[in-house]
């Protein structure tokens, strides 16, 4: 099942598209919908669906920028919603690289059609045999865990899911299922163990440590370290151990 979130300023469209389609039929599962992109960028950010559709004129940040900023993940799939035919936006749409554009109101059939084409991309990109399966999910966790180590002060899933050539979606799904942890809870973990070695060097103060390992102020390096050793990690140069 593919997961979609869909975003349209019109909370009785959003409701309809979201709620009465059988998405669940034709292979989707619909994980979210927003009114805003703002909401809905917040959310992918740590929630990264395989497909977005999302209406073109919104306040705020509208379809195309949304689009825009979705397309920087090459593997991303955006569908735009409008109630304008005009070339201009037809034009935008296609430089931004989006999947489809569908006019509204509506159809059913044409919506269908559209998801089927994805559908069918996205069978393409994951597909895998039953021999190569164990192989290649193991050459991608080993390649995620690699570029975690080389690359964790400014590590990213949409750098990641670029690292090695699947959709962000996917990479955070397989990752999870065959890893046992979450993408950003073993950045963290990557992260909290290169500041344990930091910290037993007197060289090194503790806020220079907290930029190093991809913080972005003391005060959040402090809280997250306390939550996974137990202790602050002037205790822990200390010799005091909480949890490790």
């Amino acid at each position: 099942m593919y997961t979609l979130v869909i975003v349209d300023d019109e909370q009785k469209i959003l409701d309809g598209i979201a709620d009465l389609f059988p998405w669940e039929n034709i292979g989707f599962k619909v994980v979210g919908k927003f009114t805003n992109a703002k909401e809905a960028l917040e959310y992918l950010d740590s929630n990264p669906a395989d497909v977005v559709m999302t209406d073109i004129k919104m306040p705020g940040i509208d379809g195309l920028s949304f689009a825009e900023k979705l397309k920087k993940d090459p593997n991303s799939i955006v569908v735009i919603l409008s109630s304008y035919s005009d070339y201009e936006f037809m034009r935008k749409a296609l430089k931004v690289e989006v999947t489809d554009y569908l006019l509204k109101p509506i159809n059913y059939g044409e919506l269908s059609e559209c998801f089927d084409k994805i559908k069918e991309i996205l069978d393409s990109r994951n597909k895998l045999s039953t021999n190569d399966e164990a192989p290649y999910y193991y050459k991608i966790i080993r390649q995620i865990d690699d570029y975690l180590e080389e690359n964790f002060q400014r590590a990213s899933l949409v750098g990641a899911a670029e690292n090695v050539g699947i959709s962000s979606g996917y990479l955070s799904k397989i990752y999870k299922e065959k890893k046992g942890v979450g993408f950003q809870e073993q950045l963290s973990n990557v992260r909290m163990q290169k500041a344990a070695n930091m910290l037993m060097d007197p060289s090194y103060k503790s806020y220079e440590i907290a930029y190093q390992v991809g913080y972005d102020s003391p005060k959040n390096f402090t809280r997250a370290f306390k939550a996974y050793f137990g202790v602050t990690p002037r205790d822990y140069r200390n010799g005091i151990r909480g949890k490790e």
